[in-house]
């Protein structure tokens, strides 16, 4: 790793653009082995819920853990996560929803697509379900105006348990289909943790360039937001790609799906190595992101889809996200 960043500060100015490049095509080759394998047969629930969310969510946990590792501060951290689950369940589901709508049945009134949309509606009800109790498992363990390490080993432990229900419930589907995962499984998700690892390096030098600056302008307090803005890019780029793909099932469970990396596993890795102090910020934000799930919750249950009157509303409430913590930087 000291030979790749010192290859990369041997570019000098233009080091901290070469950054941001090569996090951005590593970022594009996600989505391009993402759409093969949509292509390839691999449904769309299962791309939202577990392939999605951890490539959109790769610069989030290598940031966490670039962040533990050079004695970086907790706040940078919850920021990060806090302004990257945010910003999904309200810019980047809301903008898409205004802009191509969302469709509350198939076109196709057909009894195996009827079936097939109301077991999406189910999957995505489940994650939502689980982003509001992480959310609110957060806001109990930092009432004591910390998360301890303990508390990281909890995060943890309970994302482990997530994804391990995850991989049940495609397995089972998969067996009642009688469905197998395309033969080049194995290059696909060797490509992507090609990207992951530029994702890595990118992310690693960008920080560790930023904590050096000495600037009024660029202040350090600034590294959470700021990264936030950066993770928050390929999320951005699914949301708006599948979006006008016509493929809105996929934007919804793969914006909200990547609640679940933020809160708990990038919370808990960090904590993990080191505690992270609470704030008054961080419990009005968990208070946001826990109204924001009971809302796409009641609307995917009841109706089915997102109005766009209430996308509009979420969009205001990215910017009311971003005033209060803004204001308090």
């Amino acid at each position: 790793m000291d030979l790749i960043n010192q290859s990369i500060s041997s570019l000098g100015a233009f080091a901290p653009f070469a950054c941001l490049f090569l996090f951005l095509v590593a970022s594009l080759l996600v989505v391009w082995r993402l759409e093969v394998l949509a292509g390839q047969g691999v449904e769309g629930t299962v791309l939202g819920t577990i392939f999605m969310p951890f490539c959109s969510g790769m610069g989030n946990i290598v940031f966490a853990f670039v962040m533990a590792r050079n004695a970086g501060d907790g706040n940078d951290v919850l920021i990060n996560c806090l302004f990257n689950n945010i910003t999904n369940l309200t810019l980047l589901i809301g903008v898409p929803v205004l802009i191509w709508s969302m469709a509350s049945i198939p076109r196709k009134k057909s009894q195996a697509a009827m079936r097939e949309h109301k077991i999406s509606r189910l999957s995505l009800s489940l994650n939502l379900v689980a982003a509001l109790f992480f959310s609110l498992f957060v806001w109990l363990l930092a009432v004591d105006g910390t998360l301890s390490r303990m508390d990281g080993f909890v995060l943890l432990s309970l994302f482990v348990f997530w994804q391990c229900f995850h991989v049940y419930d495609v397995k089972k589907t998969n067996l009642l289909k009688k469905k197998t995962y395309p033969r080049t499984l194995v290059l696909e998700v060797t490509l992507l943790l090609l990207g992951a690892f530029a994702v890595f390096i990118s992310t690693d030098w960008l920080v560790q360039w930023f904590q050096s600056l000495e600037s009024d302008a660029v202040p350090p307090r600034l590294l959470g937001w700021l990264s936030g803005v950066l993770m928050v890019l390929p999320n951005a780029l699914l949301a708006f790609y599948y979006g006008s793909k016509n493929r809105m099932d996929v934007v919804y469970t793969s914006q909200s799906g990547d609640a679940h990396i933020c809160i708990p596993l990038c919370l808990g890795i960090f904590a993990a190595f080191r505690a992270i102090p609470s704030s008054v910020f961080l419990q009005r934000s968990l208070l946001i992101l826990m109204g924001l799930c009971m809302a796409h919750l009641l609307f995917v249950v009841t109706v089915g889809r997102l109005p766009r009157i209430l996308a509009a509303l979420f969009i205001a409430a990215f910017g009311v996200f971003l005033w209060l913590g803004l204001s308090g930087s």
